[in-house]
């Protein structure tokens, strides 16, 4: 699964990779947890990428109450095509969940310590993922997201059974292209990302603590390494 991530990208970089028509103004993240405001690239209409802030835990828009989306922060996607809160928006509503890597915890006994994860290279990791907009009997408003997940490969099986579906750059536009929303021509993404393109060190359980949000979380505490 996905639970908690960081991002901390140069915005001039994300003009570069998403064609945006500005830097947009926004603050490194290092520990993002569900039902906060994660950064994530939409096409509009006009054809152009947008950088949104969108809540992590997606709101179906028939929902009756928004506590839902606390459940809802992943979805499966050898099901997401089926589930009734994600069959829309697989079709019609993707978007990028930009990061810069994530958090998985290990269990040792009766304790469990936190390992974080990111591309070799250091570039951004970039999750697939879907929204939807709800809007309450009341009037209120809430854009909301959540990521895909697949089978974990070799590096973070020994964490956890379950990984964020990561799409390499040659599949970024593919992803949000408008026009596509037979979701069967997706699946090809959804395969565990390359293991040897990954690496992982531990950290400091400062993380576990969601309030903790700085740059020293992500330091290692060992050696860094792309197995366990």
């Amino acid at each position: 699964m996905c639970g908690r991530f960081s991002f901390d990208i140069l915005p001039e970089l994300l003009v570069e990779i998403f064609g945006l028509a500005e830097p947009p103004a926004i603050t490194p993240r290092y520990n993002i947890a569900p039902t906060q405001q994660v950064p994530v690239i939409r096409r509009y209409g006009d054809g152009q990428n947008h950088l949104d802030l969108l809540q992590w835990g997606l709101i179906p828009s028939w929902a009756q109450e928004k506590s839902i989306g606390s459940r809802l922060i992943n979805a499966r996607s050898e099901t997401v095509t089926e589930k009734p809160s994600f069959r829309q928006a697989i079709r019609y509503r993707r978007c990028l969940v930009l990061s810069s890597g994530f958090y998985e915890w290990k269990q040792e006994g009766k304790e469990k310590h936190p390992w974080y994860i990111r591309l070799k290279d250091g570039a951004p990791m970039v999750f697939a993922g879907l929204w939807e907009t709800w809007k309450s009997a009341e009037g209120e408003v809430i854009e909301s997201c959540t990521i895909l997940t697949t089978a974990s490969n070799r590096l973070v099986a020994p964490l956890h059974d379950r990984m964020p579906v990561i799409l390499s750059p040659d599949e970024y536009r593919t992803w949000l292209e408008r026009t596509t929303t037979d979701p069967t021509s997706l699946k090809k993404m959804f395969q565990p990302y390359p293991a040897d393109l990954m690496k992982m060190w531990a950290v400091s359980p400062m993380v576990n603590k969601v309030a903790n949000d700085s740059a020293e979380l992500v330091v290692p505490v060992g050696y860094a390494t792309d197995t366990i």
